[in-house]
């Protein structure tokens, strides 16, 4: 059995198609990645994929056989990247991931952890989707991800380090923008925006949020980072649930409100690999409880800048409306 026989195998596997696989992820011909799938079939002793009219379908071992078959290309991966930094060893460096739009809170905080302590550090910084940050942990291309907890990463640790509750992003001259919170029932009838794959464990929890307050909600497009959250309810006038941080990019065209009662709420986490043992990060996770309590007193200082400022706006346009 070969590398290339499990990277063919997860390529099928995750396109539900040879002709997809073999055309778009692997450049090869399809006759010969069916004679590759064969192969690895006949070295596992199982048969590991079936043919049905919706595609290719997994059986019961290859459900199986597939997160093992991930995991053995990701450790690959990681011992290449590993080597490649230690045939580099002249500066330290350090490589830092967040989710999309939490750089703004976590990432001068960080930066100063790591400056302050080795202040010759070489520190690459990147921003992304959870599920490609997560990956890349695996795969040893990151030392540490600001992300959300995502399931079946066995490689990785997390430590919580703030949650936040969701609230409703709506347009600003929508009806229910007079709401000091809003509650979920009166989103039924609205366009409703849900999240993509590339948020998979946010709607999962909204999903779940929905079905417990006991209404109905079909998501009409889906949202892939938060400048299409923007676009999309400011053009739709759709209503979408975003975690709090995204108050940080609302435009004046969109407001946020908060759920009345008990809102949902995400996790976000510091997550790195196991197998790690890199210095640096050992020192950086011995810093994480300073880290969590300096960057959770900006956020409170400045969410109550926040509400004083909106209470300003609040009072002026009541002075506009009716001069004295």
């Amino acid at each position: 059995m070969e590398l290339r026989h499990l990277r063919y195998f997860v390529a099928v596997a995750e396109e539900g198609s040879l002709t997809v696989a073999a055309e778009r992820r692997l450049h090869t011909a399809q006759p010969s990645l069916s004679r590759q799938i064969r192969d690895l079939e006949y070295e596992v002793g199982e048969q590991l994929l079936t043919r049905s009219p919706r595609g290719v379908e997994l059986t019961a071992a290859g459900r199986a056989f597939l997160d093992h078959a991930r995991l053995a290309l990701a450790q690959t991966e990681a011992a290449v990247e590993a080597a490649r930094r230690a045939a580099q060893p002249a500066k330290p460096s350090f490589a830092l991931g967040f989710l999309t739009g939490q750089e703004m809170d976590w990432l001068p905080e960080a930066m100063h952890i790591l400056k302050d302590e080795l202040p010759n550090i070489d520190v690459t910084v990147s921003s992304d989707y959870s599920p490609r940050l997560a990956d890349d942990l695996t795969r040893g291309k990151l030392d540490l991800a600001f992300l959300r907890p995502e399931p079946q990463m066995p490689a990785l640790e997390y430590k919580v380090v703030m949650t936040e509750p969701l609230v409703v992003v709506l347009p600003s001259d929508h009806r229910l923008a007079s709401r000091k919170a809003i509650p979920i029932e009166d989103i039924a009838n609205e366009t409703f925006l849900g999240m993509s794959k590339t948020a998979p464990l946010l709607q999962v929890i909204i999903d779940d949020y929905l079905k417990r307050s006991g209404v109905d909600i079909r998501a009409e497009r889906e949202i892939d980072n938060l400048g299409m959250a923007m676009s999309l309810v400011a053009s739709t006038r759709g209503v979408t649930l975003l975690p709090a941080y995204a108050q940080n990019f609302l435009p004046s065209s969109v407001i946020s409100r908060p759920l009345r009662g008990e809102a949902p709420t995400i996790d976000l986490v510091i997550g790195y690999n196991k197998a790690n043992t890199s210095p640096i990060l050992k020192l950086f996770l011995s810093k994480t409880d300073d880290l969590i309590s300096r960057v959770s007193n900006k956020v409170r200082t400045a969410a109550s800048a926040s509400v004083w400022d909106s209470a300003t706006r609040s009072v002026e346009s009541h002075r506009a409306d009716f001069p004295m």
